[in-house]
């Protein structure tokens, strides 16, 4: 349950890097990329502290991006 609802808490995360990337369009690449790291260690620091295991928090957060990943190339397609 605790992998779920990290898994959960990170999407949202992810939501929220997308609407600030979305919000900071005329900026450089190396600032997104720079805000690309700051939200994937807060993705990770979240899942740590509910999971405990850094192993699993790894391929968890991964497993989030890449969902998020995936549905933001599927809803791009269809909208």
């Amino acid at each position: 349950m605790k992998i779920y609802a990290a898994f959960l808490f990170q999407i949202m995360i992810w939501s929220f890097f997308t609407l600030a990337e979305w919000l900071s369009q005329r900026d450089p690449f190396i600032f997104k990329m720079a805000m690309f790291i700051v939200f994937f260690y807060l993705a990770f620091l979240l899942a740590k502290h509910l999971i405990k295991s850094v192993r699993i928090t790894l391929l968890v957060t991964v497993m989030s991006l890449a969902a998020h990943g995936l549905l933001q190339l599927l809803l791009g397609g269809i909208f």
